[in-house]
């Protein structure tokens, strides 16, 4: 992988040590990149427990971000434009849904349901895009998170499959607005891994099995496997790459 000294990115969704954003944020540090990690604000205790995990990677900014608070993007990014004055990496991995609401009837899933998980899982990138744009005028990479839920049919994903199929909609279009402007977006399609957020997902552990034994590998994806892609993603090495869902699942999704 080259080097990636002297660029900035932004890193969103950092939650806990076995978070996918905490393991893409750790490899970018690794490779130079000089850093930014927001997290989502709860309260003072577990804020503080946050900020102790993300403060183990030595990253240059740690920021509270809430999408769905007024004000939270833009006191963000005011302090990345203070601190830096550019931005070259946006890694977006923020999603929420109502536990309630993955499993179950589809047909039962309630609006406010539904407008949450559209809110902050697919909607919040296309504010990320328009916020860091003004940032990126020596072009740059913003990178996505999803699941193939999004494209098949799924057990309890309901709600969040319709949710990234909309972000992989949002890839495509932002792709073509600003390519232009040499900002590329693209998303990772990461296969089942253990994280936290995942244990919101009824049965997840059948679905883990299902996707070794089904993958062309033989096996589940990890953390660092997934933050690897998104390097690449970020470097100029996938410079003619955009507006693609990019799959990192040991081959899951060649399955018939």
């Amino acid at each position: 992988m080259q080097d990636l000294r002297g660029k900035t990115a932004l890193v969103t969704g950092v939650a806990n040590k076995r978070s996918i954003a905490f393991a893409v944020a750790e490899r970018l540090a690794q490779y130079g990149v000089s850093l930014a990690v927001a997290y989502q604000p709860a309260d003072e205790d577990r804020d503080e427990k946050v900020r102790k995990i993300i403060g183990e990677i030595s990253p240059d900014l740690v920021l509270p971000l809430d999408v769905t608070l007024p004000g939270s993007l833009d006191a963000a990014f005011a302090t990345l434009k203070e601190r830096w004055g550019r931005l070259d990496i946006v890694v977006h991995a923020i999603a929420s849904a109502k536990r309630e609401e993955l499993g179950g009837r589809t047909s039962d899933v309630s609006l406010e349901g539904y407008v949450l998980a559209q809110r902050v899982s697919a909607y919040s990138l296309i504010e990320l895009a328009r916020a860091a744009r003004p940032l990126m005028g020596d072009g740059g990479s913003l990178i996505t998170l999803t699941y193939i839920g999004s494209e098949r049919a799924t057990h309890n994903y309901n709600v969040m499959g319709s949710a990234k199929a909309a972000l992989e909609a949002n890839v495509r279009y932002l792709a073509m607005e600003l390519g232009p402007e040499r900002i590329r977006v693209n998303a990772i399609s990461a296969g089942p891994i253990r994280t936290l957020s995942a244990s919101g997902i009824k049965n997840f552990l059948d679905l883990l099995h299902n996707a070794e034994e089904k993958s062309a590998l033989k096996r589940n994806v990890t953390q660092e496997e997934v933050a690897n892609a998104a390097a690449f993603l970020a470097s100029s090495l996938s410079s003619g790459i955009t507006g693609q869902t990019l799959f990192v699942d040991a081959g899951y999704n060649i399955w018939g």
